[in-house]
């Protein structure tokens, strides 16, 4: 097996929109799993049943249900009820959805890692429940989980090439592309897993620093 220089070369072009496509999706996508697993978080603690049973079926379903599953029902069974969004809207979404199931969970392990006490003084200072909630009680916990939704990223960011059954052209549809236009498989499937681990790795180091900030 020769390596082909001029095959990267050519490959490039491609690769960097398909890196552009790769890290919208992961941003969007992360943004929305923190953001609506938090609020499964909260809807899951409040006393009334019948707001914590329908949060908690639908989170199981999608948790229990494959990410490939989910991507294949929103972009061809939802346009035949009206809903129609575009192949990288839907991706996201679907992304942000998966896994905002997970994150839930992190989020309430952190909330209920927040010492009694935290609440008992709160309660002790007359703060209203809301001032309780972004004064006190969320930011210790999010402060304790930022290493597990660190590791849900770089989770997401190995489920982007998904995306590429619903048409999104990904830095893997973008290799796949090019390889059968021109024969030429090792080149551009390498330059693909060499960005992943490099982007999983920044990912990464970008946490860890996050992590020290936070507990300053």
């Amino acid at each position: 097996m020769k390596w082909d220089w001029n095959a990267v070369s050519d490959f490039m072009p491609d690769f960097w929109k398909g890196l552009l496509v790769t890290l919208q999706a992961l941003a969007l996508g992360s943004l929305l799993s923190f953001s609506l697993g938090l609020v499964w978080a909260l809807l899951m603690r409040t006393p009334t049943r019948w707001v914590r049973w329908p949060v908690g079926v639908v989170t199981e379903f999608v948790r229990n249900t494959p990410l490939l599953v989910q991507l294949f029902f929103l972009f061809y069974v939802l346009p035949e009820w009206g809903l129609t969004f575009s192949a990288l809207s839907t991706g996201v979404f679907a992304i942000g959805l998966h896994y905002s199931t997970y994150t839930m969970q992190v989020y309430r392990a952190g909330i209920e890692a927040v010492p009694a006490g935290q609440w008992e003084a709160a309660t002790a200072l007359n703060l209203p429940r809301a001032r309780t909630w972004t004064a006190v009680i969320l930011p210790q916990a999010i402060r304790r989980v930022v290493p597990a939704l660190g590791n849900y990223v770089i989770s997401m960011l190995k489920d982007t090439p998904l995306l590429m059954v619903i048409t999104v052209l990904e830095m893997l549809g973008h290799a796949r592309l090019f390889s059968q236009e021109h024969f030429q498989f090792t080149e551009p499937l390498t330059v693909i897993g060499v960005a992943f681990i490099l982007i999983s790795y920044l990912a990464s180091l970008l946490m860890r620093a996050l992590e020290r900030r936070l507990v300053r």
